[in-house]
């Protein structure tokens, strides 16, 4: 568990600093989405009720509140091993909820306003955003956030910490980085 845990909050911060953009991407759709669910009835609770989610209101809500809270640590570059393992969960519900029904013809959901309308080339184009969300949260799971995030920057001063400094003395220690 404490490798897990290490694994978690020590992510790699080496990486290019072009990740930034993946970060913006997926974190400015989760943040603007999330949003949504609270200004438009009818992409939270209303989705959520008509897709059959138990528990539309708290669910749409905090399914709400992860996406605006969990899309600025993902724009920031804090946290963001940690995020990126509820959105990419997220994003896999979110395929299962509304896909299946998609293909089969009986979503509950509008179809889409043009052709295809349903089976699986309507479900290939509609999961074009799903699918880009799950594997630029999976990229930043696996490489972290990249140079320019708020994760590198706090582990920088962690690390150029003297460690012998009586101020120190007594704090929680993190676990040195594990290697990837």
């Amino acid at each position: 568990m404490n490798k897990l845990f290490a694994w978690l909050i020590n992510p790699p911060t080496e990486g290019r600093r072009s990740i930034l953009l993946l970060r913006l991407m997926a974190g400015g759709v989760f943040f603007w989405e999330g949003l949504l669910k609270f200004v438009y009835v009818n992409q939270g609770v209303g989705r959520f009720t008509k897709l059959g989610i138990p528990f539309p209101t708290f669910t749409a809500n905090f399914v709400g509140g992860l996406e605006v809270v969990g899309g600025l640590l993902l724009l920031c570059g804090f946290l963001t091993r940690v995020i990126a393992i509820p959105f990419a969960m997220e994003m896999i519900v979110a395929i299962l909820t509304t896909k299946i029904s998609l293909f089969l013809g009986t979503s509950p959901l509008p179809l889409p306003p043009a052709l295809p309308k349903v089976g699986i080339w309507a479900v290939l184009h509609e999961i074009r955003s799903d699918y880009a969300q799950i594997l630029t949260t999976a990229f930043l799971l696996i490489n972290g956030p990249g140079q320019w995030s708020l994760d590198a920057l706090l582990l920088r001063r962690w690390r150029s910490a003297p460690e012998a400094d009586p101020a120190h003395a007594g704090s929680l220690q993190m676990p040195p980085a594990a290697a990837d």
